[in-house]
């Protein structure tokens, strides 16, 4: 339970009002319509729909069209050809393997401060490890990911993503490293009698709490259910009076794919098309048993071509005549679809995608047989490179969002732990030659501590839980050599005879 006692002070981090500048700001509500109208079009944010819908496997080529030149010269869209539209969904592929490369793994925590880390490991569970997982999605779908810091009905501090295409941050640095308010857009299903309707809803986060709107005919309107919340609130167990309180900072910290906050989509874009596009067409030509044969037609004894198609597809056969000293004929001039072109050209695609979005391809050749570490190495290198990029900006987020957490134990009695440094360990799920990594392991004994050795050993799943379990045994051997000692103390031990003849 969150607890407060007396009012709100330095120690507590929170403060009722907002700047000054950011009050001006704020208060000038036509200023926010416009900005919030420009970004509901704005092409940054449509690329961030974009990767989401590509991710999901809404691609360009379920909307394409067959088409043919018309009698204009013109193209126009025909019917009657097969019009497949196959996706290949490579995108979503190279999104999962960047995502489980960097985060599939729990995070680990580093803290001279044995306490502090207890109290990290319960704030960081598993919940937050699934949370903070498919937050690495969100921030390559969309640029950047938003997790929002809050308080559940059970007064427990908590964590939840915001879609990224429904956050406009407006930031105090041209950098984008400091939040000074945002502006949540997202839809509610409701019922205006029996007709389901879509209401656009808008709250806006500030450090004085969040005030709630409808946006509707490009305006904002106060919502009259909700017009103000507080981020926290909780009863005095004295008086009964309910208390509430606001952050210092906006509770939302972004996670950026890169400092440029560009999605993934936008470097794979064309090369996912063009997969997309090589497979239905070499399905729809594969198809298209009557144009892949060109059928020359003389003295047909038929009204016309229609007829003629007609006749082929139902009877298998058509009537032709000699008159005139013209014998009639049907003859097959045959355009066979070379399905190797279609194979060199798709995995040219599929090996450019994978380049220009920096995976890996885990069916490289290098992988064959029992191959070294360095091959390893080699094959993961782009992805690396990239996650080093990731990781980067993870760190910086992790900070701010650690400011919310050491706030939230020193208003819980837990302690003060703001100047404990602490380093956050992003576990990569990178494959590895097992063999080679554990014998390099033990010839690395002399040199390096037992702690670091754990800690690098591919079998170690929780290097601190592997400490005291190798803590354990320890105590475990030495008592039973003590009991030996102790019944047997005549015995050799060590080459000599312990006690006295």
């Amino acid at each position: 339970m969150f607890e407060f006692l007396g009012e709100v002070t330095d120690r507590m981090r929170f403060k009722k009002i907002i700047e000054t500048g950011a009050k001006t700001a704020i208060s000038n509500k036509n200023v926010l319509e416009k900005e919030i109208k420009k970004w509901i079009d704005s092409p940054k944010r449509k690329l961030m729909q974009l990767g989401e819908a590509y991710y999901i496997g809404e691609h360009e080529i379920l909307e394409r069209k067959r088409e043919v030149i018309g009698d204009d010269g013109k193209l126009v869209e025909v019917e009657n050809l097969p019009n497949n539209r196959i996706v290949d969904n490579q995108y979503a592929k190279l999104v999962d393997q960047k995502v489980n490369y960097l985060l599939a793994k729990p995070l680990t925590f580093e803290t001279q401060d044995e306490k502090y880390l207890e109290e990290l490991n319960l704030v960081f569970n598993a919940k937050f490890h699934r949370t903070f997982r498919n937050l690495g999605e969100d921030s390559l779908n969309g640029g950047i990911a938003w997790l929002y810091i809050f308080y559940d009905e059970r007064g427990k501090l908590a964590f939840k993503r915001f879609p990224p295409y429904e956050i406009l941050p407006f930031w105090k640095d041209a950098d984008h490293t400091e939040l000074e308010f945002a502006i949540r857009l997202y839809p509610v299903s409701a019922y205006e009698g029996d007709k389901e309707v879509i209401i656009h809803k808008v709250e806006m986060y500030t450090t004085d709490g969040i005030a709630h709107f409808i946006w509707q005919n490009n305006s904002l309107i106060p919502d009259v259910e909700q017009i103000k919340t507080n981020y926290i609130s909780t009863t005095d167990e004295e008086t009964g009076e309910t208390l509430v309180f606001n952050w210092e900072r906006v509770p939302l910290v972004g996670f950026k794919y890169n400092n440029k906050e560009i999605p993934l989509i936008k470097r794979v874009k064309s090369l996912q098309d063009g997969i997309n596009i090589m497979l239905s067409d070499f399905e729809n030509n594969m198809q298209e048993n009557a144009h892949n044969t060109i059928l020359v037609l003389e003295n047909y004894d038929g009204q016309n071509l229609g007829e003629f198609r007609r006749n082929l597809a139902q009877y298998a056969a058509v009537k032709v005549r000699s008159s005139e000293g013209s014998r009639g004929d049907l003859r097959t001039l045959t355009i066979e679809v070379n399905a190797d072109n279609y194979k060199a050209i798709i995995a040219l695609f599929k090996k450019a995608m994978i380049e220009n979005g920096r995976g890996y391809d885990a069916k490289d050749e290098r992988m064959s047989n029992n191959p070294n570490q360095m091959n390893i190495q080699s094959m993961y290198s782009d992805i690396d490179l990239d996650a080093n990029g990731i990781e980067t900006e993870y760190q910086a987020s992790f900070e701010d969002l650690l400011w919310f957490v050491n706030v939230h134990l020193v208003n819980n009695g837990k302690g003060d732990f703001e100047d404990e440094q602490v380093n956050v360990i992003f576990n990569r799920d990178i494959l590895i030659n097992e063999s080679e990594a554990i014998k390099n392991a033990v010839d690395s004994m002399p040199i390096l501590s037992m702690e670091s050795i754990i800690a690098q050993h591919p079998w170690t799943k929780n290097p601190q839980l592997e400490m005291e379990r190798k803590e354990k045994e320890y105590q475990k051997e030495q008592q039973e050599y003590d009991d030996y000692r102790k019944n047997f103390p005549n015995q050799l031990v060590g080459g000599k005879t312990d006690g006295k003849e």
